[in-house]
């Protein structure tokens, strides 16, 4: 038996499976036929035992698609870290991750959860053969939907950050990542190539440390030590299983070795992986910030937001007021009270950092109300008063119904 790994991201859900899945010993998982009927199916069995493997001999028509992606590798002189990524693929044909995922979003809305499943399954095993395929395909549904669709993309990812402890490692990364491109693009007029490579260091900055990152949040008790040990070496760590898995782009590298640390001052006056550095510290500050622990209350967007704006100096700090201008003070998915005492949710960022477009959840008297209406946080009577964290409002909303009205 020749087992090659699977690329998770081609099994189908809801089809049969063209052929049967195995453990990397051979252990028989999911017969040739089998249909998964939802992605979490999938999570579970990678979480169970691993990397999922396909018998070669099971499928000739797969096993000469495997042997001519490898000669191609081969041919156009890829490293042997480039090539250990090939994976069998379960019918789909090799496309550009870009154009996968405009394609995709052209045909249906984006599905978060499903994503934040695959973003964890991706960033928990660092070392699978198509860890790179992945990754990049996961970036560019990140950097297509920033463009596409930047407020929605920002409420799905901030709502997830602030009001969930599940897959906090992952849904941290996307939120990160998705920031940094922004502020990148949008408002610090970096060039294309610098833009995508400080998203994917905000993906990959934690990878070292993901599981542990998930047990953190679930954890009461301050780390241990050889838990502040994995902390404090994660950003080596990282960009060590970076350079193991074949990339050699040092910006992307060093990017991530400094992101725990990086200098502080002017971005001009800083070395190009410095910057993305520090720009990547400061959306992790934020972002770490919004997020709730078991042992500890996340903060109101607005007070994060100033973590990240402000050095240790307390002085404006560039790459924390690039975040401000391309985010807002209170980006889409965080609560605030307004100056009518009513409780919103923000939607959409606004003309200003602090007047978004946002809908009333609660009533003046602190109780849901049956239809969400909108208001104009520009006008007096409904500006905002202060941010509000999750854990504060005690409603039970619908994303797509939120997402719907932005």
């Amino acid at each position: 038996m020749k087992l090659i790994p699977l690329n998770l991201d081609s099994i189908r859900i809801g089809k049969p499976l063209p052929f049967s899945i195995r453990t990397t010993s051979g252990t028989l998982l999911a017969s040739k036929g089998f249909v998964f009927e939802a992605r979490d199916q999938v999570q579970a069995m990678v979480t169970r035992v691993g990397t999922l493997c396909v018998d070669i001999a099971e499928s000739p028509e797969q096993h000469r698609a495997f042997m001519g992606q490898i000669d191609v590798l081969v041919r156009k002189e890829h490293t042997i870290g480039q090539i250990a990524t090939a994976w069998i693929d379960a019918g789909l044909p090799t496309v550009d991750p870009r154009s996968r995922a405009e394609e995709t979003l052209r045909g249906a809305p984006p599905d978060w959860h499903d994503m934040q499943i695959r973003a964890t399954a991706l960033l928990r095993d660092p070392k699978a053969p198509d860890f790179l395929t992945r990754l990049g395909r996961l970036h560019a549904e990140l950097d297509v939907l920033s463009r596409r669709m930047p407020d929605a993309t920002l409420f799905a990812l901030t709502h997830f950050a602030s009001s969930e402890l599940e897959m906090y490692s992952a849904t941290h990364g996307m939120l990160v990542a998705v920031v940094c491109i922004m502020a990148a693009r949008d408002t610090l007029k970096w060039d294309a190539a610098t833009v995508e490579t400080v998203g994917k260091a905000a993906l990959t900055m934690n990878i070292s440390m993901t599981e542990l990152q998930d047990e953190l949040a679930q954890q009461t008790a301050r780390p241990n030590e050889n838990q502040m040990a994995v902390i404090a070496m994660h950003a080596h760590g990282s960009a060590g299983l970076l350079e193991r898995q074949g990339i050699t782009d040092p910006l992307w590298l060093d990017a991530v070795r400094l992101h725990h640390e990086p200098p502080s001052g002017a971005l001009q006056d800083m070395q190009p992986a410095e910057r993305l550095a520090r720009l990547i510290e400061r959306a992790d500050i934020f972002a770490a910030r919004l997020s709730p622990r078991v042992s500890r209350t996340a903060m109101p967007a607005a007070v994060a937001m100033r973590a990240s704006y402000l050095d240790r100096d307390q002085k404006v700090d560039e790459a924390g007021k690039a975040l401000f201008s391309a985010i807002g003070v209170y980006p889409p998915g965080c609560f605030v009270k307004l100056a009518s005492n009513e409780t919103a949710i923000v939607l959409k960022r606004g003309r200003t950092g602090t007047t978004p477009k946002v809908a009333v959840v609660l009533n003046r008297q602190g109780s849901p109300i049956g239809e969400m209406v909108v208001r104009d946080t520009m006008q007096p009577a409904y500006k905002i008063a202060n941010g509000v964290t999750h854990g504060e409002v005690k409603v039970k909303l619908q994303l797509d119904r939120l997402l719907g009205m932005i």
